[in-house]
């Protein structure tokens, strides 16, 4: 399973990227604002610092203006993802912009009949978003493989990026369940990485390691 990142915070980027385990980076519009920062210089930056992926969010809400935008994109670098919002008129641009040959990431999408659509319309991927459905009571993670084996019947090429994701769970069972790709928070990524027995076992080490260090 991929694993991107899903900030638009330079800094964090670079410290991640440092680890050699991530694949791709996700923004949104409101990761952007939370930056204060610009759309273009900010996703150059990024494509700087990680060779993967990199999805950057349309704002028109017409297939006309999310075409435009996504054209634009593109020049900006050469991993660009166009994310486009999961409605009839992002279909309509997906369609073309596929056709296009220019990656997408279907954002927004809460329901299987939604994933379906958007790789029907030739999504590269789609982006179910699991913790905002578990927040109005539904079962993020059963949607995850629900769209995994649909996709699997069908043959069908579009990836299952897992959104929204809150919790290191989130991750692990995205991984059980055979998505493609995880999009996953700073903190989620440190949660990740920590457990108490190594955290334990390494200061462990390290005593003993004091106790004949000088007879080396």
């Amino acid at each position: 399973m991929k694993i991107f990142l899903d900030t638009a915070n330079v800094e964090d980027i670079k410290k991640y990227a440092s680890w050699g385990i991530i694949d791709g980076v996700t923004t949104n519009p409101s990761l952007i604002a939370k930056e204060g920062a610009n759309l273009e210089k900010r996703t150059k930056e990024i494509s700087e610092i990680v060779d993967g992926p990199i999805s950057a969010e349309v704002i028109s809400t017409e297939a006309e203006g999310m075409l435009k935008e996504a054209r634009e994109y593109v020049k900006w670098a050469s991993n660009i993802y166009v994310k486009i919002p999961m409605t009839s008129e992002g279909l309509k641009a997906v369609k073309v912009l596929s056709a296009e040959k220019i990656d997408t990431n279907v954002t927004l999408v809460f329901s299987l009949g939604q994933a379906l659509l958007a790789a029907k319309a030739g999504a590269t991927v789609v982006s179910p978003f699991v913790g905002r459905l578990d927040d109005v009571s539904q079962d993020g993670m059963a949607l995850i493989e629900e769209i995994v084996q649909a996709y699997d019947n069908y043959d069908f090429e579009t990836e299952v990026l897992v959104a929204s994701v809150r919790s290191p769970r989130h991750v692990l069972e995205s991984a059980i369940i055979g998505a493609g790709i995880a999009t996953v928070p700073p903190k989620i990524l440190d949660e990740l990485i920590t457990h108490d027995l190594t955290d334990k076992g390494l200061k462990k080490f390290m005593e003993d390691w004091e106790t004949v260090k000088d007879k080396q």
